[in-house]
């Protein structure tokens, strides 16, 4: 397995793990082709024997303190191995890299498994937003990391 900034070129692949993970929620072509494109974005993907299947996106605007993490994504075929928290840790690298003091997620409510590694990359919940998952009435769990605690820094 490898690791590797993303491009636009990666969009048709991209957005078939998109589909399969999120169904009726995926974002569409266009608005992901933008995200890929933009300079306020970083994207990572994991290719395995010459397909992709993995991919994580983090928002971080240029100068800003702190940053977001859009998506990630894992073909169900490769989930349980440790790639997720190494797409994971790519974008927290990244973060860093832009000089970012806090990173932000939001994940479902009924994630367990997310919630789990995100915990345990630091992050902390802080929030929830009540039916944030239109249609299910799932909530979403608002969690920060401060990236200095990561580091072993000061918080």
């Amino acid at each position: 397995m490898s690791l590797r900034p993303a491009s636009v070129d990666d969009l048709g692949a991209i957005m078939v793990l998109e589909r399969a993970a999120f169904g009726g929620d995926a974002w569409s072509d266009d608005v992901m082709r933008a995200d890929l494109a933009s300079p306020h974005t970083w994207y990572v993907v994991a290719e395995e024997d010459g397909r992709l299947v993995g991919y994580a996106g983090l928002r971080a605007p240029a100068g800003s303190k702190d940053a977001d993490v859009q998506t990630i994504a894992l073909d169900e075929g490769v989930r349980g191995r440790g790639l997720g928290r190494a797409i994971f840790q790519a974008l927290l690298d990244e973060a860093a890299r832009r000089g970012v003091s806090e990173v932000f997620l939001d994940v479902r409510a009924d994630n367990a498994p997310a919630q789990s590694l995100y915990a345990s990359e630091g992050f902390e919940a802080i929030g929830r937003r009540p039916n944030y998952y239109p249609g299910e009435g799932v909530d979403a769990i608002v969690m920060r990391l401060r990236l200095a605690a990561r580091e072993g820094g000061a918080a």
